[in-house]
């Protein structure tokens, strides 16, 4: 595997590494669960997933990315950001688990030192049996950094204004494809 970038601090900061698979999210961080109807049928669900797996909504909803190219792998790092030049805040992450399923594709990664953060994320394309897709994003987190503890309950809306964003740029995309 190529590394993006090398911290020297090549560890998830926290311990609860695949929880957003599951239903209870741990305890003792901010809990967002967002869901966004992107269309139906086979084409939108696979159009939504290329562009979930391979960072392309990331990236059309405005984040700066670096990562590999093709779709993601777990153990795949990334750099997401947002802000230009020095004003740039970047966030690295590990990929953690993914879905290549018929009715589920995503993944979810985990922050590294230097993410402002502390916790998981996912995102997943999901169809359900009548053919209704809706594209999800689960996170856990808590402050890591002394600005995001600063702005307190700021970045929590922040995160699900985000997940709103992103929802809307997964149906866009799935749209035009």
């Amino acid at each position: 595997m190529t590394r993006l970038f090398s911290t020297g601090r090549d560890t998830l900061t926290y311990p609860d590494r695949g929880a957003t698979r599951r239903p209870e999210l741990p305890a003792g961080y901010h809990h967002l669960h967002h869901r966004t109807r992107i269309g139906t049928g086979r084409a939108a669900f696979e159009a939504a997933g290329t562009a979930v797996t391979t960072f392309g909504a990331h990236r059309a909803s405005g984040m700066f990315v670096r990562a590999g190219h093709g779709a993601v792998r777990p153990g795949s790092r990334v750099v997401v950001g947002i802000g230009f030049g020095p004003l740039r805040l970047s966030a690295p992450c590990e990929v953690v688990w993914t879905a290549y399923e018929p009715a589920r594709i995503g993944f979810a990664y985990g922050t590294l030192a230097g993410h402002p953060e502390c916790g998981e994320e996912s995102f997943m394309v999901l169809r359900d049996p009548d053919g209704t897709v809706w594209f999800e994003v689960t996170a856990f987190s808590r402050p890591a950094a002394w600005y995001t503890r600063l702005a307190g309950p700021v970045v929590p809306f922040l995160q699900h204004c985000y997940a709103r964003r992103l929802g809307r740029t997964v149906r866009k995309l799935a749209a035009a494809a």
